[in-house]
């Protein structure tokens, strides 16, 4: 999706107009992906915009950093003061929030230990990722013949820029054979996740999603989902999962930051459930909603406050 232009951005502490947030050519993250991020949403609410989860996001992309031995030289809490100030100053309601940990120049070859670091945070308007009427109607998507990079040669566990090239394969795959979306599995032939989503079937009344050890990253929409599911009396499983288990599924549906809830309507040209939203994620979709919009007094705790 294209992105809509704001007026500034946050670099390193100061706020920089949105034509001028530049970096080298020769920095490290271009060349070999040595970067983190998160992708967060802030939500329109009666008390004014309000952030999703952000102590948990910025908690991950300190996880994702120690991974790659990444040292971040702001704290949590000057982020997250970055964040509320810049959603301020572009005089939003409602966007699309992206910190960007990344190895700057100063510094070429394989080794990242001596480069710089710089910390980006940017925010614009951004609807459903998959588009708006595939909240109702769902998506089609293909099993990839690309697979998920192992876990013992990339951490599923880290955010990372370099990392996400994997999904961008499967996603062009998909594209060019005409799907919305790809689901990718591992080498072991278990289905992991979307190329930016979690992924979620419905069986006999029962929600089943992957384990985060299969593969997939460990998604803060994919646990809140399973949070609100147990809450509205529904049974909640990881368990390893295979194509045939999404083909025969009663429901199917995508979880992300992007994504929120997406239904799957087809997969790999086999109609799921109905063909279209389930009942049961009709019913999350809406429980979900309601708590980004602050409506929800047991979810109050999960959205922070711009003003």
């Amino acid at each position: 999706m294209p992105i809509s232009e704001v007026e500034k951005i946050w670099m390193d502490g100061e706020l920089v107009d949105w034509a001028d947030a530049k970096i080298h050519v020769l920095s490290h993250a271009l060349h070999y992906g040595s970067g983190v991020f998160e992708g967060i949403r802030a939500y329109e609410t009666a008390r004014g915009p309000a952030v999703w989860h952000l102590d948990e996001h910025l908690k991950r992309l300190y996880r994702s950093a120690k991974l790659y031995h990444l040292d971040i030289p702001f704290s949590a809490d000057a982020i997250t003061d970055g964040v509320k100030e810049l959603i301020r100053a572009n005089g939003l309601n409602a966007c699309y929030i992206r910190p960007l940990v990344i190895r700057g120049y100063g510094e070429m070859g394989v080794n990242p230990l001596n480069a710089p670091v710089s910390v980006i945070i940017a925010v614009w308007p951004w609807g459903a990722y998959l588009g708006e009427d595939a909240l109702e109607q769902g998506v089609r998507i293909k099993i990839s013949s690309w697979r998920r990079n192992g876990q013992n040669s990339l951490p599923s566990a880290a955010k990372a820029t370099g990392q996400y090239i994997n999904g961008v394969l499967a996603k062009i795959e998909s594209l060019n054979a005409g799907y919305d979306e790809a689901l990718m599995l591992n080498e072991q032939g278990f289905i992991t996740d979307g190329s930016g989503e979690n992924v979620f079937i419905v069986r006999g009344g029962v929600l089943v999603t992957p384990f985060t050890q299969a593969g997939c990253l460990d998604g803060i929409t994919r646990s809140s989902v399973m949070a609100i599911a147990r809450d509205l009396g529904y049974e909640v499983r990881e368990e390893n999962l295979i194509r045939s288990d999404l083909y025969n599924a009663d429901e199917c549906f995508f979880t992300g930051t992007a994504a929120e809830i997406t239904p799957i309507r087809e997969v790999d040209d086999r109609v799921v459930g109905e063909g279209h939203r389930g009942p049961i994620t009709k019913e999350l979709q809406g429980a979900f909603f309601s708590a980004t919009k602050g409506e929800t007094e047991r979810y109050a705790d999960w959205l922070a406050y711009v003003n």
